[in-house]
């Protein structure tokens, strides 16, 4: 069975920004504009290499809200074959992979090694880093070596990976290695000034690739699909069949996206990155590279987000940005990870032999500047007219200054009061105005989903409008919190949650939230995954944003891992649980960090290849 695939990931939901202060009223406060969508392109039903344009749109799996049980094979992950796929019981196809000390590339690898040549390397693209770019056109700088015996296979007396389960795979037909398990065996070396894979065999990765397109004739779900197209895509890349690889990338993603998981839609993102990287579309490329890597996925997982972040920066000659991004993946992994120590330091060595050369290039860019954020006008006080308005990032007066009081930009919408007024009006960005104050709202929350709350007399009586001053929602809640993702926290009588079309999908019968995260962050309601860590009378649980209790609320505390649910027994000990709220690790642990590293330890997929 596919062991990395019990560990599951709830469906998920892009992070929001920061929110820019404002004299505002106390009122609900909106999470930030939602990013960008990623790159996408409609799943196809066959498992051809290009995308075809007639494909139909991927079939909605339900996230994690289709019965635990019954999907044991079928959970996120990307580690190993699927359920009933041949092959060895390994980790599978990402696992975690031995990484070389650098040095010669070519120490270790039996026959000739492709190597970097004038004619792969492509024109930069004009501006600051013109010249300074090193974007192959072809699969000159990782060479992968594979084990011819044993490849990969686990010793029966080690440790436990999580998920692992007593199914057997079945076996591969004609007895042929299973392409995910060899993918997984593969010892990546890296050229020491390209940064990217050299190819020892090229007709061994094609092979590798026939082989997962026979994997995908039967697959028919999307996290299936999701999976093998995207590993697809990883060895046309390598192969330098950049077409093709683009085509699976992109299917491979819309059908991560159909599923609603996080860390999948995460990994999906960060494949087709690095097909844009070496396309040498660098601003797309960077963009997804930027969105997938969310706080909420494991530390290693977004250590080698940012690494494959470093050097496509390495490749425009931004090599401030790219140290930045190494800097970040050795942070992440706080503890000893030689492997990552050594791809780094080979990293180091060939930005500070580019610097030599070419200087250090464009300064860092933010990351609004990379997700290309719209930034709206902010709030800004006239002394003059001691009046609020809004202006540019260079000071200028966009809308001007007229109202006794504002709120910052979201939706594209604000609320402003002018000073003979006590309740509140809409503007848009150009001071339009959208919603009059006679509409009576003494209380008012930001936009956020298209919808806002508002209350007639300030204290009560929460109702949801949409931009036009349409009442979407008309029952009135006694406190409300923004829309995150479709769901908004209320409380009448107790907590619940609400869909934007004022369905209750959590009956309102909850002490609070109390979503804690593993990074020390609270969230106000959901997370971007969708889950929340209710309160049931001091004791605390965890449900979906479909309404489903995965956890009852037994519990002195819970948090929310990247992968697990930690929960401790009130007397100083932790424990955790799995996706599913099955016990994962008994609660002897005096800290939840310890937890933590045992869950590092377990999990088989943290680093997948990317």
């Amino acid at each position: 069975m596919d062991r990395s695939d019990v560990l599951v990931p709830a469906p998920p939901v892009p992070p929001a920004g920061p929110v820019s202060p404002a004299p505002v009223s106390a009122v609900p406060v909106s999470p930030a504009a939602a990013l960008a969508s990623p790159v996408s392109a409609p799943p196809g039903g066959a498992p051809d290499l290009q995308a075809r344009a007639d494909a139909g749109a991927p079939a909605y799996d339900g996230g994690s809200g289709a019965d635990p049980a019954a999907r044991l094979d079928d959970m996120p992950g990307e580690t190993g074959a699927p359920s009933g796929s041949g092959g060895p019981d390994q980790h599978g196809a990402e696992a975690e992979t031995e990484a070389p000390e650098h040095g010669d590339p070519t120490d270790g690898v039996d026959g000739p090694v492709a190597e970097a040549s004038p004619d792969t390397v492509l024109p930069a693209p004009a501006g600051p880093a013109a010249g300074a770019a090193t974007a192959l056109r072809a699969p000159t700088m990782l060479a992968p070596i594979v084990p011819r015996d044993g490849a990969g296979k686990r010793d029966a007396g080690g440790p436990p990976q999580v998920g692992a389960g007593g199914d057997e795979p079945a076996e591969a037909t004609d007895n042929a290695p299973d392409p995910e398990q060899v993918l997984a065996s593969y010892e990546w070396r890296f050229h020491h000034e390209t940064l990217r894979e050299l190819v020892e065999n090229p007709e061994e990765l094609r092979e590798i690739r026939d082989r997962l397109t026979e994997k995908l004739e039967p697959a028919t779900d999307n996290r299936a699909r999701a999976r093998l197209l995207s590993l697809r895509a990883v060895v046309s890349r390598i192969l330098g069949d950049l077409g093709k690889a683009l085509s699976d990338g992109k299917l491979a993603l819309a059908h991560a996206e159909a599923t609603g998981e996080l860390r999948r839609i995460a990994i999906a993102q960060a494949r087709l990155a690095h097909v844009l990287q070496w396309r040498g579309d660098f601003a797309e490329a960077d963009r997804l590279f930027e969105e997938a890597n969310s706080s909420e996925l494991p530390d290693r997982l977004r250590a080698t987000m940012h690494e494959h972040a470093g050097r496509s920066s390495y490749d425009q000659g931004r090599y401030m940005e790219a140290c930045n991004h190494f800097e970040r993946a050795l942070e992440l992994r706080k503890v000893e990870d030689p492997d990552l120590i050594a791809r780094t330091e080979l990293a180091l060595d060939a930005v500070f032999s580019k610097v030599a050369e070419n200087g250090w290039g464009p300064y860092p860019r933010t990351k609004d500047e990379i997700l290309q954020i719209h930034r709206p006008p902010a709030p800004a006080f006239h002394d003059r007219v001691q009046r609020w308005g809004y202006a540019t990032a260079e000071g200028e007066f966009v809308v001007p200054p007229e109202y006794a009081d504002v709120q910052p930009f979201r939706d594209q919408v604000a609320w402003v009061r002018r000073p003979e007024a006590q309740t509140w009006e809409l503007i848009d960005e150009q001071g339009q105005q959208l919603i009059t104050a006679s509409a009576g709202y003494f209380g008012v929350g930001s936009f956020s989903d298209g919808l806002a709350w508002v209350s007639r007399d300030g204290a009560g009586s929460w109702i949801a409008i949409d931009k036009s001053g349409r009442i979407v929602i008309q029952e009135g809640f006694d406190d409300v919190r923004p829309f995150r993702r479709g769901i908004a926290a209320v409380r009448k009588g107790g907590w619940g949650a609400v869909d934007k079309t004022g369905k209750v999908v959590l009956p309102t019968r909850f002490s609070g939230f109390a979503t804690a995260l593993t990074d020390g962050r609270y969230v106000d309601g959901f997370t971007d995954e969708g889950l929340a860590i209710v309160d049931g009378g001091g004791r605390k649980g965890v449900v979906d944003k479909a309404g489903r209790l995965i956890v009852p609320p037994v519990h002195p505390a819970v948090v929310i891992h990247p992968v697990a649910f930690l929960v401790g027994n009130g007397k100083g000990q932790w424990g955790a649980l799995d996706r599913r709220g099955e016990p994962l690790i008994d609660p002897v642990h005096p800290s939840r960090g310890d937890v933590m590293d045992e869950i590092d330890r377990l999990l088989a997929d943290t680093k997948p290849v990317l």
